[in-house]
């Protein structure tokens, strides 16, 4: 590009830049949104008004994912952020951390201490994809729970999936590791009994406790109280699947479903049209929890029991 033309662009950029930051948001979007995509303005004009046809597709998904960070699943939003209280009626939350292709740990999803300190509950997806391929090993990642992190014995994977399964449901969507050494200063929560819910429509109040957080939430930590809305006949090993009306996002995997006693009933593993905020629909707008019975309970009763 010439020098002339450069400054020309230079000049537009910084004008725009300025211009997105003093907004308060950007097309509704939140003032840390804003923000956001007002660092981003620079690199749109280049890409979109000098260099067409360079990295096709790869902006617009930038740039999306932007303006909907903070975006719900259903028009009405009920998450808080977590807090000490929360933590002591809900004890064993914790997080699955594991390192990028960089070295650098990021939160991954919640996983659970349950029944023993040295046992953790958490979803199979994070190292196994829909297809059971191999997509994470458990040597880059460890836990986290009450400000200290611990490494996985390696090895000690159980997955919900048989053998000779091909693919990964949400009945089987579970994975049980041990610790290298049990966590200190926690508790764990309580090992769960098989919950009596019943089979079809209703309406149930549960709240869940995601202590991952959710990449559309803005606390590190949240707490809703929503719905079951359907519990589906028993599959792949004996586990239903609850679907629920409780707001999601990424990071949100293994967030614990609990009913009014707060005794943990479920184990939330996917959700439809994430940042969607269109209302809940049963067939195609939900998000999907397993409960904690059938093999995941019978399974997790030997690895607390085992020495």
């Amino acid at each position: 590009m010439a020098p002339r033309a450069w400054r020309t662009w230079t000049w537009r950029i910084r004008t725009w830049r300025i211009r997105a930051a003093r907004r308060r948001g950007i097309a509704g979007a939140p003032v840390g949104a804003a923000r956001r995509i007002a660092a981003l303005m620079p690199w749109a004009v280049l890409l979109l008004g000098v260099l067409p046809g360079v990295l096709p597709g790869v902006l617009p998904g930038v740039l999306r994912v932007e303006a909907q960070d903070l975006a719900a699943l259903y028009p009405r939003d009920g998450r808080r952020d977590l807090t000490g209280a929360d933590i002591d009626r809900y004890p064993g939350a914790g997080v699955l951390f594991c390192h990028g292709p960089d070295g650098i740990p990021r939160k991954a999803a919640a996983a659970w201490l349950i029944g023993d300190p040295s046992v953790v509950v958490l979803n199979a997806h994070n190292f196994r994809n829909r297809r059971l391929e191999t997509t994470r090993e458990v040597a880059d990642c460890f836990f986290q729970i009450g400000g200290r992190n611990y490494d996985f014995v390696p090895g000690s994977i159980q997955l919900g999936a048989v053998p000779a399964s091909q693919a990964l449901h949400i009945t089987d969507d579970w994975a049980i590791l041990r610790l290298v050494r049990p966590a200190e200063g926690v508790r764990p929560q309580p090992m769960p009994a098989a919950p009596d819910l019943g089979e079809g429509p209703m309406r149930l109040p549960i709240v869940m406790v995601s202590p991952g957080g959710h990449e559309n939430y803005r606390g590190p930590a949240s707490l809703e109280a929503c719905a079951v809305r359907q519990v589906d006949p028993p599959s792949e090993g004996g586990i239903r699947r609850l679907r629920h009306d409780c707001n999601d996002g990424f990071g949100g995997s293994g967030s614990g479903l609990f009913d009014e006693a707060g005794r943990l009933v479920a184990m939330q593993s996917a959700s439809l049209s994430m940042n969607a905020r269109k209302p809940f629909d049963i067939e195609f707008h939900y998000g999907s929890a397993l409960a904690f019975e059938g093999e995941l309970l019978a399974a997790l009763r030997k690895a607390v029991a085992a020495p």
